[in-house]
């Protein structure tokens, strides 16, 4: 077998699987919306509802004195609280976000999500019809 054809049959084998439905597709980015508006508008409710009860929201924070490798931990209910205290309520004139969901699985969706102050990447679940965020790595934006 030539090297043309190696790559060509490991490419075949790798290659993505196609993306899920369009109605698919809409339920995991209102998922990724009800995420973000639901901070940008100081709504908790949204906020909860679109998140595992065993989120892993996490940041890299470098080495720090007491931890290699160290990363800021952030539960379901530290998200929720911060939203009902208006930490990133934001005046709707003011919001610039996007959902780009980067891979679908029948279980499982990876999604980036963007704003003029953060970037989230969230592995998210499907629990029968509902989409949830089950994992979170997110960083700041320089400013």
């Amino acid at each position: 077998m030539s090297l043309l054809s190696l790559i060509m049959a490991a490419s075949a084998a790798t290659a993505p699987a196609p993306m899920a439905d369009a109605a698919t597709l809409a339920v995991i980015e209102a998922t990724c919306l009800d995420y973000v508006d639901g901070q940008l508008e100081g709504d908790p409710a949204r906020v909860a509802r679109a998140l595992h009860p065993d989120l892993a929201k996490r940041s890299v924070i470098g080495d720090t004195p007491d931890e290699r490798l160290g990363l800021r931990r952030m539960s379901k209910e530290e998200l929720v609280s911060l939203t009902r205290q208006g930490a990133l309520k934001t005046p709707k004139d003011q919001w610039n976000r996007s959902c780009r969901i980067l891979d679908v699985t029948a279980e499982t969706a990876a999604v980036r999500l963007e704003t003029p102050w953060f970037v989230d990447h969230f592995h998210m679940g499907r629990y029968g019809d509902r989409w949830i965020i089950v994992n979170a790595l997110w960083h700041m934006k320089p400013r």
